[in-house]
């Protein structure tokens, strides 16, 4: 539960929350379903529930402990946000981020209503990092919720996208992730969909991170688009 993750676009990750349920198209083919299920069977003890949500108390600290200032991916393996997490445990959590300052802590929602209900009630240090999952543009909706939050940095991640997403309000937004689904019955991505975000992107001055192509084997897909790695994020201020 901890350091030295393969994401592209973070450092590490933390889990104090595992499992989740499905809740649109993009979590057809979830990858952190597949990997927790792999780990029950590994005997590692915080997946003894399989994917089913679980609260691990004991992880809580972890990120006081690593000294190495890094972006840390929060919940790579669950939604902080899912409504079988309490709101007191979603608080503790902040208040871990609030006090490790030396990090910056990159939280993603599908649950971008709770994630605005709760907002107010949460502290917004500039070192949490809010971001939204879209997969085409029958969810564009999430971005209106993220956009009423009080998170200093707010981001988008298109992966996986499953489709156009048409034309975007990107007010407010400051970073944007676009990705093809990868591994097993991995759902196709159209170079145009791809294309038409990125230029938005460029056209609003937002900071634009192309993760990858995907398919079933996204190492040889890679993630070069138009001739060019795209890795841009937002400015860090590590503490």
């Amino acid at each position: 539960m901890g350091i030295n993750s393969s994401i592209e676009w973070t450092e590490s990750t933390w889990n104090p929350v595992t499992g989740c349920t499905k809740v649109s198209p993009g979590c057809k083919n979830c990858y952190a379903e597949r990997m927790a299920m792999r780990l029950q069977a590994m005997g590692q003890p915080n997946y003894k529930n399989g994917f089913k949500v679980s609260l691990h108390p004991h992880v809580l600290e972890y990120p006081l402990k690593w000294q190495k200032s890094q972006m840390i991916f929060v919940n790579s393996m669950s939604d902080l946000f899912h409504p079988d997490v309490p709101d007191e445990f979603i608080i503790k959590v902040f208040n871990v981020m609030n006090e490790a300052q030396w990090h910056i802590f990159q939280v993603l929602t599908k649950r971008a209503e709770r994630l605005e209900k709760l907002s107010g009630k949460l502290n917004w240090t500039d070192n949490i990092w809010m971001g939204v999952s879209v997969e085409n543009a029958s969810y564009r909706y999430r971005i209106d919720h993220l956009r009423k939050t009080d998170a200093d940095i707010k981001f988008i991640s298109f992966e996986p996208l499953l489709g156009s997403t048409e034309e975007l309000n990107l007010t407010g937004i400051d970073w944007v992730i676009v990705g093809g689904e990868s591994g097993p019955g991995a759902r196709y991505m159209d170079k145009d969909w791809v294309i038409e975000i990125k230029k938005q992107c460029i056209d609003s001055n937002i900071k634009f991170f192309f993760k990858q192509w995907g398919g079933v084997n996204k190492k040889k897909t890679g993630r070069v688009l138009e001739g060019k790695t795209w890795s841009q994020m937002p400015a860090l201020a590590f503490t």
